[in-house]
């Protein structure tokens, strides 16, 4: 076993890096090809483990993202299947190099994009909240966001079975387990509740806050439904077809920007349907701004994007809807 620094403790908590540092390793244990690039964000991203176990399979670039993907996009060109682990906020600095050495070429890199959502107090220059709206008008490019750890190893998993360049983004926060695991499928969503009233399509890190909404709504007797919506690119567009057949009100939740995210996505496939006179879809995320210093649990509350934030916005939409009788 791998241990990550000397201040390892069995008290400590596993976070989505953790999550990520073991399964990846224990991936390249048993296909050579796998290579792990990052730009001088070892440990942060758990790819110390990996550099300890395979040193010359590893590459640390330094502080310089547009090598690191530039590289991946070399060593993709040879056969090699390159794993490339960035925070969320400095892989804007390698945009040019996604789009014109990797997605361009449709080249099987993995972007591991870690600290996505709220970081907490490492601040606005932290904050991982733009990387769906960046990276989501990428042609060829896979993006994915995991509901739990579980769902992390099955997605890295998946990443590797496809062609396509692949983007996981997952949180700094404490890994957890929300049950019902199912095989990850090629843009297929997952139904996790089912409902009558409303439908609530939640993207990774928000899964758990949907299904907290969910039992509040319940209590006062509207049942909504849940969706995993795992892809943000492509969508599940068969899933959200099916939705806007049963359901008038349609919720998206994301930790990222509104403008141009997974909700703004849902928006504009229902647009072209010819579908938004028939549905109403209400988008939940963070509004553009920069974020300030605070624990990211703070600011999941400033930002109201809590269980019980939601439900209180939930409620007041619901009453203007007229589907409010109490």
């Amino acid at each position: 076993m791998c241990i990550r620094d000397s201040s390892f403790s069995s008290t400590k908590k596993t976070t989505f890096s953790d999550v990520f540092s073991k399964k990846i390793v224990s991936l390249a244990k048993k296909d050579k090809r796998i290579v792990a690039i990052t730009a001088a964000m070892p440990h942060g991203t758990g790819l110390d483990c990996f550099a300890r176990t395979f040193p010359e399979r590893f590459f640390d670039v330094g502080i310089a993202e547009a090598n690191a993907v530039g590289l991946a996009a070399g060593l993709a060109k040879k056969g090699l299947i390159p794993v490339v682990a960035i925070y969320s906020t400095f892989l804007q600095r390698a945009y040019d190099q996604i789009i014109h050495d990797v997605a361009l070429q449709n080249l099987k890199v993995i972007f591991i994009i870690d600290r996505a959502g709220f970081v907490g107090e490492d601040g606005p220059t932290h904050h991982g909240i733009f990387d769906i709206s960046y990276l989501r008008a990428i042609p060829n490019l896979v993006c994915l966001a995991p509901k739990d750890k579980e769902e992390l190893e099955d997605m890295l998993e998946f990443a590797l079975k496809i062609k396509n360049p692949v983007g996981i983004r997952f949180p700094k926060e404490e890994a957890y387990f929300l049950g019902k695991r199912e095989k990850i499928e090629f843009a297929k969503a997952q139904i996790l509740e089912e409902g009558e009233d409303l439908c609530i399509v939640a993207l990774g890190s928000l899964v758990k806050e949907a299904l907290r909404v969910r039992a509040s709504l319940e209590k006062e007797g509207i049942r909504a439904g849940i969706i995993n919506a795992r892809f943000i690119k492509p969508l599940d567009e068969s899933m959200l077809r099916k939705l806007a057949n049963k359901f008038n009100i349609i919720v998206t939740l994301e930790e990222g920007v509104l403008e141009g995210g997974f909700g703004s996505a849902v928006l504009e496939f229902y647009e072209k349907e010819n579908l938004l006179g028939k549905i109403k879809v209400k988008r939940i995320g963070i509004k553009s701004e920069f974020p300030t210093f605070a624990k990211r649990e703070e600011l999941i509350k400033l930002y109201r994007l809590d269980g019980n934030s939601i439900f209180e916005d939930l409620v007041r939409l619901l009453k203007k809807e007229l589907l409010w009788q109490r």
